[in-house]
């Protein structure tokens, strides 16, 4: 198996909508599915959505991070996308993220400060900006739930997609409708 290492930036074919538990919705969805993709190919790395752009950080077996590409370089909220590296890796850099999300945070305001960039534009960062902003999604020190991994989640094992919570929420409702349909049931 050989690991290979991708970043790419794009631009959002969608208009962001008002930011729900710290996410874009549309980046939550794309984020939800990403994990559950990216744990099953037992992919990590990184994405940071921000003034209507992406930066996506990939790695992993070199078949499994192509096949992923092709179906980013397909999706209709990409537009205008620009392989910004894409080479061997000798080792995992990111392992226990299937897919970790940087919110806007001090540390990208201060990676643009640094770097003299009035706006976020992955497109035209230089090689040292891309692995900088690699390195800054690595280091995140955010923790959102919908955003980040489950810390009992290594790569490989399936994303928990829902709380205990909504679980419970789900088994209570199924009970109900059982019983609803057994007390239906016994008046015919």
């Amino acid at each position: 198996m050989s690991l290979m290492r991708l970043a790419y930036a794009s631009e959002a074919t969608f208009d962001a909508k008002p930011v729900e538990k710290g996410v874009e919705p549309h980046v939550a969805r794309i984020l939800m599915t990403s994990r559950k993709n990216n744990a099953k190919d037992q992919l990590v790395g990184g994405l940071y959505y921000g003034n209507d752009r992406f930066f996506q950080y990939l790695e992993g077996d070199e078949d499994a991070v192509r096949r992923t590409y092709d179906r980013i370089l397909k999706d209709e909220r990409h537009r205008n996308v620009v392989t910004l590296i894409e080479e061997p890796l000798s080792s995992r850099t990111f392992s226990n993220w299937s897919m970790k999300y940087v919110p806007l945070s001090r540390d990208v305001r201060n990676f643009l400060d640094e770097q003299g960039l009035e706006s976020f534009d992955p497109a035209s960062f230089t090689s040292d900006q891309c692995e900088r902003m690699i390195d800054l999604i690595r280091n995140s020190s955010h923790d959102q739930n919908l955003a980040n991994h489950d810390n009992r989640q290594s790569v490989g094992e399936a994303p928990q997609v829902l709380s205990s919570g909504m679980k419970v929420s789900l088994i209570v409702a199924g009970l109900v409708l059982v019983g609803a349909l057994v007390i239906g049931g016994s008046m015919l």
